[in-house]
């Protein structure tokens, strides 16, 4: 009965060093883009002009440098499985939204840096898995205010960054961030002054309700055409409609247009080649190795 438990420790090997090459793709000795150190945990991927995070992240990376690259967005699953993470730099790329629930795996981390970037809001409950988060980094961003309670699971914070926002200190969103900012300056935790009003040189943290009690309202970024021209539009003969301009920017965003920056990078595109590769190879062997099981048991 040797032949079926070679065929068994054949398939257990062949697991083995699928899933070792997949997890260390984005390596450069795997021909990625990225430095990893197998020592201490880094995974380097910093200044690589990434539009996109890097797929198969060892699952063991303590640290995750991703810097300096051209990202404006995450997938939600982006850094699931990266349990043992403890920091993550996202500083000085494009990201103009973080989806729900990105971080909620990230349940080690304590150092997440998301300044130098372009982000006008974050979802309710960003940060609520956190609880480890000891230094956070938001400056240099185009925050107006934080959503109700997104800082309240943070209970092992120490430094915050919060500087170059603009803050709207006269709208009454800004009321649980200067509260919290100043409950926290009492407790002794670190950048809580570097929030400043986009208007007054005021700090958030001194913000009062009487003068942060207009309602928000903030411009749509899109561009509506008003009623009463739709209106006419529709009544009017082809002929006598005016010809209407429409930037270029605008129409390039109607049709979903994207800036070639946006597309993904050559190495980005050989490594998921290379992996859908790994991945049919390894089911090729897979099935010779059962086919093998099966013959030898029929003559068995």
């Amino acid at each position: 009965m040797m032949g079926p438990v070679l065929a068994a420790c054949l398939l257990i090997i062949l697991s083995t060093a699928w899933i070792s090459q997949a997890n260390g793709a984005t390596c450069k000795k795997d021909g990625g883009v990225c430095t990893c150190n197998g020592q201490t945990k880094n995974v380097d991927c910093s200044s690589k002009g990434l539009t996109a995070t890097p797929s198969n992240i060892p699952t063991d990376t303590d640290r995750l440098d991703l810097q300096s690259n051209k990202l404006s967005s995450l997938p939600r699953t982006a850094f699931h499985g990266l349990n043992k993470l403890t920091y993550l730099d996202l500083n000085y790329n494009k990201l103009q939204t973080l989806p729900p629930g990105v971080f909620d795996h990230l349940v080690t981390l304590e150092t997440l840096g998301l300044s130098n970037n372009q982000l006008k809001s974050l979802p309710e409950g960003v940060f609520d898995k956190l609880t480890k988060l000891t230094r956070l980094e938001l400056g240099s961003n185009q925050l107006r205010s934080v959503p109700e309670g997104a800082f309240e699971s943070l209970s092992s914070l120490n430094n915050i960054m919060l500087t170059n926002n603009p803050w709207d200190c006269t709208c009454n969103d800004i009321l649980y961030m200067a509260k919290w900012l100043k409950k926290k300056q009492d407790e002794g935790l670190g950048g809580v002054d570097t929030a400043g009003c986009e208007e007054g040189g005021k700090a958030v943290l001194e913000i009062t309700e009487e003068e942060a009690a207009e309602d928000c309202v903030y411009p749509n970024t899109t561009t509506a055409i008003p009623t009463t021209i739709i209106t006419t539009l529709a009544s009017s003969n082809d002929d006598d409609i005016p010809e209407l301009p429409v930037p270029q920017e605008n129409f390039q965003k109607f049709l979903g247009y994207q800036e070639p920056d946006h597309l993904p990078t050559q190495p980005q595109c050989l490594m998921s080649i290379s992996g859908y590769l790994g991945l049919m190879m390894f089911f090729v062997l897979i099935s010779a190795a059962i086919l093998y099981v099966i013959h030898f048991l029929k003559k068995a």
